[in-house]
């Protein structure tokens, strides 16, 4: 490989590293007529004559009117949210034999591991080296494992795994279309839909479409920000974290870096190739990010100032401000002998916010559960170690909301301690939440209870069946 690639070199070896090399064995064209059938081209026939309610101004106030909404599906398990968490849930309740709906605001599946840039996959092993998060996370990692350039450093503990952005978006869909659930992209979860004795029955969503509704006997808040939980009128502490923008930058050499504090290592070993706990986005001055499965791609790991990632006015300042950071940045790099040639082949899609809601559940996870190792009779699944924090069990009850009923919650949202919340929402263990939700609301509808009535017995025997570490 040369030595320098252009940009459109460099996305010609992005875009041809698995799609011919690994996946489906369906044909394009055959994946395609399924749903596109005898579409054609031009003019249209007229749409479906329905009434139109737009808001009206009254008195100097904005009202919407009443009126009723479009009913999109009916389904056992809707998912809300296609990150981490959703997916990992969707496609476990979906391999239960239970009728399944994945909905997702962004155009692509797997959340900030793949829209956010976040490629690092951890803590996912113990202080030993053992890995303790398997499960659907660790077939997706064998997965990419399969692609040219999909992932690096797997099974080199403490090393952690570094997945490419896209090859993981090609490995959930592929993982997806197989699994025959029912997916919406670019459709974004706005309320809850709540019966008369307030147990949540689906959820509003707003889209293209424009504003339908999607039933459900059993809904999995997989939003990350906890919009269909605090919708639904469960109680929450909301907080503010670091908002940053992730990059990736192309015609880079390699970058020996450090562990810090945000890392699986202590601050004094040496990691070789491994990103800090991100670089303060006041203080970029030619960072140039590690390694990438990709040759002579690194990411750059940004953390951005504290703000409110339930604030559209903040996250719209944040995310201009930083994109001329990035921008600047990369003009300093160019100024290091050997990337005069450097290049931004991508900022994220999505902005990297950490935390808003945290739910108030029959279990909240604390600083002082982790300090004293507590374990818990109800076990779903366990973290890696973090910093210095070690591996700890995750409890079911911190999943299910102290009083709504109907409904499960699975990622950063789940309910922990601001302390706890920031291991809790990292990629690897938004898969083992998701999991679990996904298995438990398949039993909910088995079994016709509701979640905080789960049979933790049986759930736990499917969770070892599917290959999740337990302890």
């Amino acid at each position: 490989m040369a030595d320098k690639l252009t940009r459109r070199e460099m996305i010609r070896v992005l875009t041809t590293g698995g799609l011919f090399t690994a996946g489906s064995m369906m044909p394009l064209a055959a994946l395609y007529a399924q749903e596109l059938g005898s579409a054609v081209r031009g003019p249209q026939p007229p749409e479906p004559g329905s009434p139109k309610t737009p808001a009206t101004l009254v008195d100097g106030k904005v009202v919407q009117p009443v009126r009723e909404l479009p009913v999109l599906r009916k389904t056992r398990i809707l998912v809300v949210g296609g990150g981490p968490a959703g997916t990992a849930a969707a496609l476990a309740a979906q391999r239960q034999g239970v009728d399944v709906t994945m909905v997702e605001r962004y155009g692509h599946l797997g959340g900030l591991a793949t829209g956010g840039l976040v490629l690092a996959i951890f803590p996912i092993y113990n202080r030993d080296g053992k890995q303790v998060i398997r499960g659907i996370g660790e077939e997706m990692m064998q997965r990419l494992d399969q692609l040219k350039f999909g992932i690096v450093d797997r099974n080199k503990a403490p090393l952690y795994p570094v997945v490419d952005a896209e090859a993981f978006k090609y490995v959930l869909a592929d993982m997806t279309l197989q699994s025959g659930m029912h997916t919406y992209l670019n459709c974004w979860g706005v309320d809850a839909i709540v019966d008369d004795s307030g147990a949540v029955r689906g959820a509003v969503f707003e889209s293209k479409s424009g504003r339908q509704a999607i039933l459900a006997d059993i809904v999995i808040d997989a939003s990350g920000d906890g919009d269909i939980y605090a919708a639904a009128g469960a109680a929450y502490t909301k907080v503010k974290d670091n908002i940053g923008l992730v990059s990736r930058i192309g015609n880079i050499g390699e970058v020996d870096m450090t562990g810090g504090a945000e890392t699986e290592h202590t601050s004094t070993e040496p990691v070789r190739k491994r990103p800090t706990h991100g670089a303060p986005v006041t203080q970029l001055d030619g960072n140039m990010g590690s390694q990438t499965p990709v040759p002579r791609v690194n990411w750059l790991n940004m953390k951005g100032p504290v703000a409110d990632g339930l604030d559209v006015a903040e996250l719209t300042s944040l995310e201009l401000k930083h994109r001329l950071a990035l921008w600047h940045n990369l003009e300093k790099v160019r100024r290091q002998p050997g990337h005069e040639d450097a290049y931004l082949l991508e900022t994220a899609p999505q902005m990297g916010v950490r935390l808003t809601r945290l739910l108030d559940g029959v279990q909240i996870l604390t600083e002082n559960i982790l300090k004293t190792r507590t374990t818990f009779k109800d076990v779903i699944g366990y973290s890696g170690a973090f910093a210095n924090v070690a591996d700890f069990q995750i409890p079911y009850g911190a999943l299910v909301p102290e009083k709504i009923e109907n409904l499960l919650v699975a990622g950063r949202c789940i309910a922990a301690d601001f302390a706890v919340a920031n291991i809790t929402r990292l990629i690897p263990v938004c898969w083992v939440t998701g999991e679990a939700a996904g298995i438990a609301a398949t039993l909910c509808v088995q079994n016709q209870c509701t979640p905080r009535n789960v049979d933790i017995t049986k759930l736990q025997d499917i969770l070892r069946q599917t290959g999740v570490y337990l302890g």
